[in-house]
Order: C-alpha cells, then structure tokens, then sequence
C-alpha cells in the first residue's frame, strides 16, 4: 500500500454507524439547511422533530419521483422526475427546465 511506510499502527478507516432511519440527517446538515433559511440560532430539542419532518417530506417527494420515473419504465430517477414531484407538492423550482 503507497503512502503507509513502515509502520503498523496506521489509523484505520471507519464509517458512521447508523442506528435510526432518520439520524443520517446529521446535526451540521439541519444546520445548513437553517443557515440557508436565514436562522441564526436553533435550539438543541428541535434537531429531533426537524428530522423527523424532513424525512416524512423526503419520502413523499422520493415516492412521487419513483411513480414517474415508473411510469415511463425507466430505472434510473432523473432531475426532471423530482421536480415533477417537487411541482406536484405545490413546490415550484426555477432554473430547471419544465
């Protein structure tokens, strides 16, 4: 292996364990999203209901995307097909064609 020269004890790579559904929506990505939205400050118990808020419209919206994308017998989820969805929840996207 390059780059790992004589030693033994090098540090191993690990990756998150996820115990809930729902905690894949890190902290840092709520905060963002906040940022975005123009919030300075959030409170700590509001992390779990945004999540949970966010992952009952991400399913929706997900959902939605896959009946289009079935219906024209496709496999693959295209932009177009979340934005129909998105248009469909009365979200209107600019800068995407449709």
């Amino acid at each position: 292996m390059p780059g790992t020269g004589r030693s033994r004890n090098r540090a191993r790579r690990h990756c998150m364990k996820i115990k809930d559904k729902w905690m894949g929506i890190t902290k840092g990505d709520i905060r963002r999203l906040a940022r975005r939205g123009g919030v300075q400050r959030i409170s700590e118990d509001v992390y779990e209901l945004i999540r949970g808020v966010l992952g009952v419209f991400l399913e929706e919206v997900i959902h939605d995307a896959v009946i289009y994308c079935e219906h024209v017998r496709r496999k693959t989820v295209t932009v177009m097909d979340v934005v129909y969805a998105l248009k469909r929840r009365g979200y209107t996207t600019y800068g995407f064609a449709g």
